[in-house]
């Protein structure tokens, strides 16, 4: 059976560590914080300049002018702040954020990343993405494993505009879940497998080649 939305988030927010600054990118990655392991602190970032961002808001505490990155209404931590954009993005470039879990069009089996644009169609844009994947240390990507259509989102190599070349680290998606030691000449390996899913179904919905642990 397939991981849902928040399966993902939650196997996502397993990778956080106490004291970790990450960034989360628009989608299921925003599901990330409902699923924090109890008892460990981590600092949530907002390229558009929030600091300690908290969870969704109850519909009684919605404040219409404390929003995300993606335009999503947010709570606050305590003890958060708020920064322009150019000192958000000084934070990122400068090597300041520990990780950022984004959403993925397509990832490449060297690690390419395409995620901010379908040629022909509308779409929201790139938002901090190129900035992220060049100066965040560690890369997490969540994404469904088939598009709509069908077709493999884990390729041999992205069809679509780059985000950036060989930054993912780690792919979670509703089927499976795949790392990499280290950037470069790493191959990803299989090291999860969701509930009732089969390495074969796996192989027959990746075009990327993969190692198996």
């Amino acid at each position: 059976m397939a991981w849902t939305r928040n399966d993902i988030a939650a196997r996502a927010a397993r990778e956080l560590k106490d004291d970790d600054y990450v960034n989360l990118g628009i989608g299921v990655p925003t599901l990330v914080p409902n699923f924090l392991t109890e008892g460990i602190e981590v600092t949530f970032q907002s390229e558009n300049g929030m600091l300690g961002v908290g969870p969704f808001p109850l519909e009684a505490e919605v404040d219409a002018d404390l929003i995300n990155a993606g335009k999503q209404t947010v709570t606050t931590l305590p003890g958060a702040s708020f920064v322009n954009s150019a000192e958000s993005f000084a934070m990122i470039r400068g090597g300041h954020v520990d990780l950022s879990i984004l959403g993925a069009l397509e990832v490449a089996q060297n690690g390419d990343l395409a995620n901010w644009t379908i040629p022909g169609k509308m779409v929201k844009g790139m938002g901090g993405a190129m900035d992220l994947v060049a100066g965040v240390a560690r890369i997490i990507v969540l994404m469904d494993h088939v598009s709509k259509t069908g077709e493999p989102k884990f390729r041999t190599a992205c069809s679509l505009p780059l985000t950036g070349a060989d930054v993912v680290d780690m792919i979670i998606t509703d089927l499976a879940v795949f790392e990499r030691r280290e950037r470069g000449s790493s191959p990803f390996r299989l090291t999860e497998l969701a509930p009732g899913i089969s390495l074969d179904e796996i192989r027959a919905k990746t075009e990327a080649a993969f190692t198996v642990d």
